[in-house]
Formats: structure tokens, C-alpha cells, sequence
């Protein structure tokens, strides 16, 4: 068996050895249908478009994205082929959630902001939405949760975005990108909708950078529709707008989800994936390095911004945001 697999897969290695002596590690971008072409399976990321021009002609039957997003593979495309793929759902949630609280927690110490008093929406309540939607309870928030598909499937609970347009003070995305469907999330913040805002909300995007339409987000900061807004997640990665990267309160080269422990949930599916699809019998018991589960001190809830503070990866980015591929890509993992 053949494998290709992106380089900046961690904790892969190891077990990858035990499965065959012919597997190849590439830089995601590099990843080409040369290199697929004779491969039984690919392992990837984001920034690897698994499409007909990658697999056409190849052997290619198992495909594992180790991201939760897979708007990277032409899921049609693998339908028609036969081409089996595997996303990691949940993967992350943890990390993402862990990214949020330290950005609240900057919101309340720098710009003095009183969570308790505070109204967050929250768009999209999957995975990662509902973390986000159990951690601003523990905060004393008040939530409001949209999510079209589980409204329409008759769960109670949600309301449509215009109400949080209406009602909210911060307003986080956490949807997958969809660019054509009744649940259409492309551009999904455009114009219209920074227009309609009430309370110069904070806005957060965690997601997929294509959710917000970039030049009507810089409209809404230039002209106070809203009152910050922190973007891990940019359109045109990694060429992004250097105007909008320095209007935003805390802007990241798209590593929310970047945790050593959200890695690894993410390595240990795409492996137990790639298994199940070869019928390989083996136990995946995946553990982070001993430099990562060292004992730490007691963080509390309030104290979140000790083990992690986002403006640090900011600063960085801001001071070289041409190195933006090089900041994700070798990405020190933080431990949640």
C-alpha cells in the first residue's frame, strides 16, 4: 500500500510505519497528481484540494482530511470516482473553545466589557458551536443560538440571525463553508447584515474565512457598525488584507483549532479511518509528547489568558504577515 500524507500531520509518523514502508510525506500545497497517482490513499489538510485534476487516473480510494472542515474535497467529484473520504468532526472543539474564552477574557480585561451582562450569538451549533454555547453559561452570558438545518430538522432552541443581528453584543460564526444550498454560508456576513446590527457587536469567525465577505466587514469597522472584530480565518489564505489585519482586535494565521490535544484527536481518527476502510486490525492508541502533559498550574476559569492568549500569535503575524503559510504551518501546539 501506498500512502501520501502532509507533512504537518503530527503523531502520524509512528503508526504509519506499522501500516507500510511506502508511504510519503509532502507540504500540502505540493501534493499533485504525480504524486497521487499511484497512491492507495491520501492523508491531508486544508490546503490540499482533493479534486479531478489531483485524482483523475489515480488509484486513490481512501481519502483522510485530519481537519473537521471538507470544503477542500470535491465531494461529488469522489462520489463519481469512488473515492471513499473521512473528515474528523469534533476534532478541534476543545482548541476553538479554548481560543474563544482567552479572546472573552481579553474583550473584559482590555476593552472592559461585562460578560455577564453580555449577549453572544452564536451561528452554528455543531460540534464546536455547542462548546462555545456551554462555556458563555459557565461565563454568565446570555446566548442566542442560530442553526438553519437543526431548526428545520424541529429543534427548539434557535432563532433566525436576523434576531441576533437585533439583539447581540458578540456575535461568533462557527459553520462550514456551503456555497450553494438552501444553507447557503458563503458570504453569509455580508453588507446587508452588517447593516443590520443594533449594538456594535464584536465579531468573531473561527470557521472558514469565505463565511465573511471581507470588504463589507472593513466597511462595518470604518464606519462603527461594529466594534471589533477577531479573525482566525481569512478570505484568500494566505494572500490576506493586510488593511482588514490591522483593523481587527486580535487576527491569526488560522490556528484556533491548533491545539497539541485537538492535533491529536485528529491524527487518531484519520488513522482509525484508514483502518476501518483496508480492514487493518490494529489498535490506535495515540499519546502527546511528554513535554506536553507535564503537570501545570491550576487555571481557573478567569485565568484562561496564563495558558493562552491570542494577541501573542496576533503580534506575530502582524509583524510578519507575509509569513502567514509559515506561521500555520509550523505552528508551536499549544496545550489546551
Amino acid at each position: 500500500m501506498k500512502i501520501v500524507v502532509d507533512n504537518k500531520i503530527p503523531y502520524i509518523r509512528e503508526t504509519l510505519a506499522k501500516i507500510t514502508d511506502n508511504v510519503v510525506y509532502l507540504p500540502g500545497n505540493e501534493i499533485d497528481a504525480e504524486s497521487v497517482k499511484d497512491a492507495d490513499a491520501l492523508i491531508t489538510r486544508t490546503r490540499t484540494k482533493c479534486n479531478k485534476q489531483l485524482l483523475e487516473g489515480s488509484n486513490v480510494k481512501f481519502i483522510g482530511t485530519a481537519t473537521i472542515g471538507f470544503d477542500h474535497i470535491d465531494t461529488e467529484y469522489c462520489k463519481e470516482a469512488g473515492i471513499t473520504w473521512k473528515n474528523c468532526p469534533g476534532c478541534n472543539a476543545g482548541a476553538v473553545e479554548q481560543y474563544v474564552h482567552a479572546v472573552l477574557s481579553l474583550l473584559e480585561k482590555e476593552k472592559g466589557m461585562d460578560l455577564a451582562n453580555t449577549c453572544i450569538g452564536i451561528v452554528g451549533v455543531g460540534h464546536v458551536g455547542s462548546r462555545i454555547m456551554r462555556l458563555a453559561g459557565r461565563l454568565g452570558m446570555k446566548v442566542l443560538l442560530n442553526d438553519p438545518p437543526r431548526k428545520d430538522s424541529g429543534e427548539k432552541g434557535f432563532v433566525d440571525l436576523e434576531t441576533l443581528a437585533r439583539e447581540c453584543d458578540i456575535i461568533t460564526f462557527h459553520t462550514p463553508l456551503i456555497k450553494d444550498s438552501k444553507y447557503k454560508t458563503f458570504h453569509l456576513a455580508d453588507r446587508q447584515f452588517f447593516e443590520s446590527v443594533r449594538k456594535r457587536p464584536v465579531i468573531i469567525n473561527t470557521s472558514r474565512g469565505e463565511v465573511i465577505d471581507t470588504e463589507a466587514i472593513l466597511d462595518a469597522l470604518n464606519k462603527g457598525l461594529i466594534s471589533e472584530a477577531v479573525i482566525d480565518v481569512w478570505e484568500n489564505e494566505p494572500n490576506i488584507n493586510l488593511e482588514l489585519l490591522k483593523r481587527v482586535f486580535v487576527g491569526t494565521p488560522h490556528i484556533a483549532g491548533y491545539s497539541a490535544d485537538g492535533k491529536l484527536n485528529a491524527t487518531t481518527m484519520t488513522l482509525k479511518s484508514l483502518c476501518d476502510f483496508f480492514g487493518i486490525d490494529m489498535n490506535i492508541d495515540l499519546s502527546l509528547p511528554e513535554d506536553l502533559i507535564k503537570p501545570e498550574s491550576s487555571v481557573s476559569e478567569n485565568d484562561i489568558l496564563l495558558n493562552y492568549n491570542p494577541k501573542n500569535d496576533y503580534n506575530i503575524l502582524l509583524a510578519h504577515p507575509e509569513d502567514f503559510e509559515k506561521l500555520r504551518g509550523n505552528y508551536r501546539l499549544r496545550k489546551e
